[in-house]
C-alpha cells in the first residue's frame, strides 16, 4: 500500500527516468489531451461504480482516478504542494 504523495514522487521518478517500456511515460508523453481523455473516463467510471458496483470497485476506479490525475500533474508541471496549497 502507497500514500498519494508516495505515488507522487513513484511517478515523478518514472517520468523522470525516460523509461520507454513505462505506461506512465507514454501517456506523459502523448500530453494533456491523451491524459485529460482518461482522467474523464476513469471519473465516469468512479460514479457508476459508486451506483451499481459496491464500496471495493469504487475504490479500485478511485485509485485508477487519482493515478490519471497525478499524471496529469505531471504533465501539467504541477507539484504537491501546488495542490495542497489550494485545498
Amino acid at each position: 500500500m502507497k500514500t498519494f504523495d508516495e505515488l507522487y514522487i513513484e511517478l515523478v521518478q518514472k517520468t523522470a527516468s525516460g523509461d520507454a517500456n513505462s505506461g506512465t511515460v507514454k501517456l506523459v508523453e502523448r500530453g494533456v489531451h491523451a491524459i485529460g481523455k482518461k482522467v474523464v473516463e476513469e471519473a465516469a467510471e468512479v460514479w457508476m461504480a459508486a451506483e451499481h458496483e459496491g464500496p471495493d470497485r469504487t475504490a479500485e476506479e478511485i485509485a485508477q482516478l487519482l493515478y490519471h490525475l497525478q499524471v496529469m500533474m505531471i504533465a501539467s508541471k504541477i507539484s504537491l504542494d501546488d495542490v495542497y496549497r489550494r485545498l
